[in-house]
């Protein structure tokens, strides 16, 4: 059965059914927010908004409801109120995942070794892409991270 996602909010400990955090996720705004503070780290309201192209409302409603579910944080900063991440709750739906995937890649994001020698190319081509695309993220986000040095 599958464990419910434990999130901590103001030190409290709640408990978050899995199907909720599907309905959340549902939502293609909240998982380009989440995207969006994956590879460029914590943003204000105004710069998620201007990066997704949608009113600063909008972009609110939806980060209320992705606080809510604990998967981001925010901590205000005199005017400024930058989101970002709640990387324990990601990894408590990483986990969720893990035991609901079929593909069995254990939550390696990995083909198994038996099906990459029997996936056809477009499989693998669609698999270097999404591969590509990580790498690119990660390589982006370590750039904003030295320039911050």
């Amino acid at each position: 059965m599958i464990k419910s996602l434990r999130k901590y909010l103001i030190g409290l400990p709640m408990l978050i059914d899995p199907a909720e955090i599907f309905k959340v996720l549902s939502v293609d705004t909240r998982v380009k927010i989440i995207e969006l503070l994956k590879a460029k780290g914590p943003l204000g309201v105004k710069d998620i908004s201007s990066n997704l192209g949608l009113s600063a409302p909008a972009i609110s409603q939806h980060l209320k409801i992705l606080k809510q579910a604990g998967l981001v944080r925010s901590e205000r900063q005199g005017y400024w109120i930058p989101y970002s991440i709640n990387e324990e709750a990601m990894e408590g739906c990483r986990e969720i995942l893990n035991e609901v995937c079929s593909c069995g890649c254990q939550g390696t994001g990995k083909f198994k070794e038996q099906e990459m020698n029997e996936a056809s190319l477009k499989a693998l081509k669609k698999y270097e892409n999404e591969l590509q695309n990580e790498l690119n993220i990660v390589r982006e986000r370590l750039g904003q991270i030295e320039l911050e040095k």
